[in-house]
């Protein structure tokens, strides 16, 4: 049992450490109780994640390390298609890009589908923090 827990234990260590590394997640200073809390669920959540797409690639693809897996998904990317109306509103589809080949044989391999591309939204004017379009005529 006590080695169990010591097991546990330095697995934990290790997965904490590469959340550094693999994930990007660096230490913040948070002067707001609730800001340190959001932060740890967010580590912890990603932790899981993790773990469980360890698993996953254990089960139907076993030569694949977590990492390679989340540097092919990485490939997929979610924008924003912003087109002009003629009564100067925005339509806005959200779109995911394609993935490659090697991509869509890792999300069959995973068993996993892609879920259908979101629905359009129509705002009234441009929010002043995206991205300048060029409407090609």
């Amino acid at each position: 049992m006590l080695w169990t827990r010591y097991v546990q234990l330095t697995q934990i260590e290790s997965v904490f450490r590469s959340l550094k590394s693999d994930l990007s997640i660096r230490p913040i200073r948070h002067q707001l109780e609730h800001r340190a809390d959001a932060h740890i669920l967010i580590a912890f959540l990603a932790y899981c994640l993790q773990v469980t797409l360890k698993q996953r690639l254990l089960l139907h693809a076993p030569g694949l390390t977590h990492t390679a897996a989340l540097e092919k998904l990485a490939d997929i990317k979610m924008i924003d298609v912003w087109i002009p109306t003629v009564d100067q509103r925005w339509l806005i589809l959200p779109r995911y890009t394609q993935p490659s080949p090697d991509t869509k044989l890792l999300i069959e391999k995973l068993k996993w589908q892609l879920p259908s591309q979101p629905p359009p939204r129509l705002v009234a004017q441009k929010q002043s923090y995206e991205i300048e379009v060029q409407t090609v005529r």
